[in-house]
């Protein structure tokens, strides 16, 4: 075998969607010179699309703080000037191709994926570091030696080994992955945790092609105040960090942090195969007030009541769904900070400036993996998807962010109500009340949500918030009549489940107070009972609403 061979800038590696939705093997310099004419990244798993979307952006943001479109030298010194070279490059709708090939040509040779100095996100000093097999390697499988899974979605040799192209996506998906069942080769050693991008709640903006999902992603503003310091992507630096579990300090470039080297890695071959890799831990840094990372939901954390709020990278909740979390990453309110790369959508969509067209419906895609027990191992990969219109983010949209914030509130009261109704039955069939509410409400609740998730973004979609106030009313209204029917038909759906014993019921004794104090009173629970309940309930909400 060649010891240097595999150079990601000519081989065939990253995988994208066409416009016929096929999916094909494309290299690295015409995943960007060839952007619009793709739809989108199709990797094997959203988490791996995110990964290859940071290494494409790092070369970007490389390339055009120090360059402009037309491959003139011109490093970004202000904020009016990163704004105009980012819409420069959005205008012809597609990226200039001569900066981007005379860029990646002087960086060819820290490009190969085999290299016996310098391969591709890859130390040779890994070479010492715990081994996996390419099952491990492969985050479909995520198999280790002592966790076998029983239905693999490969077999045979292709669970043994993979493709070259295949390892360098898995490559990427390990650095920002990985679990942290790995343990230290040097005493003494600070946990270094789960790779970066596992440790964040990721957002990032989603366009019509692979082009205009690069470009909305492209921050070049700090804060949306400044340009970023000057650009040190990993394969510039002049000597690869080798050194196991290094803390860093918070990047202050998007390249270095979009390049992150969260372990140190090593691919093992053998006849033209990957057959596993060597691991070490890498470099981290402090993940409190770390704002120079745009692709995170954050969460407030408060040490003490007169202590200033600091925050960190919230993860996503698998089971909740994102458009719940619309109020605490879209609306801009006291003790929230917006990830960063919705403020600078916000600035994108700024009438003022007329980088985007005023009707146009902006997406924000999540994804993310869950962890086991103490980030040790993955248990799952999850992505979500939200879209309404660009207005919604800035002046003009903030009536309508509370309206929307409110009908989220809504949504919530109506899923309690259906939990209550689900536990009030299973209390008429006979059930013990605390049983019945601990194992009927939350599945009850998670019903409400699966019906009611595609109608509400579909309205939440159609909302624009340059609507009158007549038109503005007539959605609102529109869409609680949809809301409350969901739940009533929910409702009498359980309700003719609950079974006969339900509907004749039984009273339950139930005591208040303490003491001498301490009463008793008869409560009776039938199934026409509980659905007239729900029924005033729901009512109550929207009266209560307004």
């Amino acid at each position: 075998m060649k010891e240097i061979e595999f150079n990601l800038l000519d081989e065939k590696w990253i995988r994208v969607l066409t416009p016929a939705c096929a999916v094909e093997e494309v290299s690295l310099t015409d995943a960007l010179v060839h952007a619009h004419e793709y739809t989108d990244l199709a990797g094997e798993l959203p988490t791996q699309d995110a990964a290859v979307l940071r290494l494409l952006l790092a070369v970007l943001q490389t390339v055009f703080t120090r360059m402009d479109e037309t491959g003139r030298s011109a490093p970004l010194t202000g904020a009016d000037e990163a704004l105009m070279r980012w819409h420069r490059l959005w205008q012809p709708g597609r990226l200039p191709e001569a900066p981007i090939r005379e860029y990646l040509s002087k960086w060819h040779d820290r490009f190969w994926l085999f290299h016996p100095e310098r391969p591709f996100w890859q130390v040779p000093e890994a070479e010492i570091g715990t081994e996996y097999t390419a099952a491990k390697l492969n985050g479909e499988l995520s198999e280790s030696g002592n966790k076998i899974r029983l239905f693999p979605v490969c077999a045979s040799d292709g669970k043994r080994t993979m493709s070259y192209a295949q390892a360098a996506r898995w490559l990427l998906f390990v650095n920002g992955y990985d679990d942290t069942s790995a343990k230290p080769k040097g005493k003494g050693l600070p946990s270094a945790g789960a790779g970066w991008l596992g440790k964040l709640g990721m957002i990032f903006a989603s366009g019509n092609n692979l082009f205009e999902t690069l470009l909305l992603n492209l921050v070049l503003l700090k804060d949306g105040v400044e340009p970023w310091a000057p650009p040190l992507p990993c394969w510039e630096l002049e000597h690869a960090r080798s050194a196991e579990r290094t803390q860093i300090p918070q990047p202050n470039d998007q390249a270095s942090l979009l390049t992150l080297q969260s372990r140190r890695l090593l691919l093992h071959r053998d006849s033209d195969k990957v057959t596993g890799y060597s691991l070490l831990g890498g470099d981290f840094f402090e993940r409190e007030n770390a704002f120079c990372e745009q692709m995170t939901v954050w969460r407030p954390v408060q040490a003490s009541p007169h202590a200033p709020i600091s925050y960190f990278p919230r993860r996503h909740d698998p089971a909740r769904q994102f458009w719940r979390e619309f109020p605490s990453v879209f609306v801009q309110q006291a003790g929230v900070h917006q990830p960063g790369i919705v403020r600078w959508i916000a600035t994108l969509q700024n009438p003022r400036l007329g980088f985007l067209s005023r009707k146009t419906l902006v997406r924000f895609r999540t994804t993310a993996v869950k962890y086991g027990d103490k980030d040790f191992f993955v248990t799952d990969t999850f992505n979500d998807e939200i879209s309404f219109h660009g207005q919604l983010l800035n002046e003009l949209g903030k009536q309508w962010q509370a309206l929307v914030r409110d009908e989220i509130a809504h949504c919530e009261d109506l899923a309690n109500a259906v939990g209550s109704l689900a536990a009030d039955l299973a209390i008429a069939a006979g059930r013990r009340d605390e049983d019945a509410r601990k194992n009927n409400t939350a599945p009850a609740r998670e019903q409400f949500y699966f019906a009611i998730d595609e109608p509400f973004r579909r309205w939440l979609a159609s909302v624009d918030p340059e609507w009158d106030e007549d038109e503005t009313w007539q959605s609102i209204e529109s869409w609680r009549s949809q809301a409350q029917r969901i739940a009533r038909t929910l409702g009498t759906e359980m309700v003719r489940r609950s079974g006969m014993a339900a509907f004749v019921g039984r009273s339950i004794v139930k005591k208040s107070g303490k003491g001498k104090n301490e009463t008793e009173r008869a409560v009776h629970y039938s199934a026409p009972e509980a659905f007239n309940s729900f029924l005033r309930r729901i009512a109550k909400i929207y009266a209560k609403g307004g």
